[in-house]
């Protein structure tokens, strides 16, 4: 009762910060309504806990609040004296593949072996349907080649660890979600590059082994690292269990509003329209991602792990790639407004499956996934 109580307060609070800012806004005061609309996405993020439905959307809110700090405030996001934060981008890229290594376990693997069917799809799908849609789009739109580049960047990048998070509410086929973000990622140090020296190389220079390299120290090496600790550790350190994932929450949090700062004026430019284009990319992910599991025959829970897994993407190693192609204020800006996009569509698409039913032959293989797992 006492926490409900808080995060009415909290909602409470947000609306009077939403109307300060939007009364500065509308005054010719809105270089001055920096605070008020941050107050208003923390003081939100807290609210919505008020709900089991809306608390779902908390992190992104806090994402969006990262967002506008960085727009208002870019200085104290770009450099501290003569350190450029920057660098800290592969880094924190790197903790958070290595938290991802720490909760994955051979277990993860069978899946493989079980579903061999089904992780193909879902991998060459996503290998598919995401390049090629963000190439159309990163041609057809008009956008300076670098920052259309991004656009691909992020089609061409494996699933995003989300994905299973979203798998499980929209009760699609987690073991099967995991499975995929698992091979795609362990992939692409080698599809990546190869998909983007095809596709990117009309929009900027791809050099293909560099960055071959450059995924392998983000990717392989940290998860390779956290599947070692979770093999040694496992079942005695599960304050691992707690601690990771806040840690790879708050360092993508802290990726991004380092990007937003970095690319600031490029995003007042063309915000709206990269905005709408990666919007759109996303959609058609789902949609393309849903409806090749039908073509395939798929049961419902299955195409819905389709439509997740090709739609969502690791945002963060694309992010860490446009930082090692030194393009982080221009390449990086699609990948970084995708992730939070995503996160909101995303937990709309889940909560709408989650309360549509399964067809028959769903409901049985979540039934015998069940009885197995026991």
């Amino acid at each position: 009762m006492k926490n409900k109580v808080i995060y009415q307060a909290a909602l409470g609070a947000a609306a009077i910060a939403l109307v300060a800012g939007a009364v500065m806004a509308f005054s010719g005061n809105g270089a001055n309504a920096g605070p008020a609309f941050i107050a208003f996405f923390l003081l939100m993020a807290i609210g919505v806990k008020v709900n089991a439905t809306l608390g779902r959307f908390s992190y992104t809110l806090l994402i969006f609040a990262s967002t506008v700090a960085a727009l208002y405030y870019p200085g104290f996001f770009t450099s501290w004296g003569s350190f450029k934060l920057s660098v800290l981008l592969i880094p924190l890229i790197q903790v958070i593949m290595f938290g991802m290594g720490t909760s994955m376990g051979v277990q993860d693997f069978v899946g493989v072996v079980k579903n061999p069917r089904g992780v193909f799809i879902g991998v060459v799908s996503h290998f598919i349907i995401m390049p090629g849609v963000g190439y159309v789009l990163a041609k057809s739109s008009g956008l300076p080649p670098e920052i259309a580049a991004g656009i691909v960047l992020i089609g061409c990048s494996p699933n995003g660890m989300a994905s299973n998070v979203i798998s499980y509410l929209a009760k699609a086929n987690l073991a099967l979600s995991i499975t995929i973000t698992a091979v795609s990622t362990l992939l692409s140090p080698f599809v990546t590059p190869l998909l983007m020296g095809w596709l990117a190389g009309a929009f900027v220079k791809i050099e293909v082994t560099k960055m071959m390299w450059e995924i392998v120290k983000m990717v392989i090496l940290p998860i390779g690292a956290g599947l070692i600790v979770n093999r040694i550790f496992k079942g005695k350190a599960k304050v691992l269990d707690v601690i990771m994932p806040l840690i790879s929450m708050g360092g993508i949090v802290l990726i991004i509003t380092i990007i937003v700062a970095a690319g600031r004026n490029n995003l007042l430019t063309i915000g709206p329209i990269l905005l709408l284009l990666v919007l759109v990319h996303n959609l058609l992910g789902y949609t393309f991602g849903y409806w090749s599991g039908k073509l395939f025959r798929m049961n419902e829970r299955d195409c819905r792990t389709m439509a997740i897994e090709v739609g969502m993407q690791n945002g963060g190693l694309a992010t860490g790639i446009a930082q090692g192609m030194g393009k982080m204020a221009t390449v990086g800006l699609a990948p970084a407004i995708f992730s939070p996009l995503m996160n909101i569509t995303g937990s709309i698409l889940a909560s709408y499956w989650h309360g549509k039913p399964l067809d028959e032959e769903s409901v049985k293989a979540a039934s015998k996934d069940t009885v197995t797992k026991h």
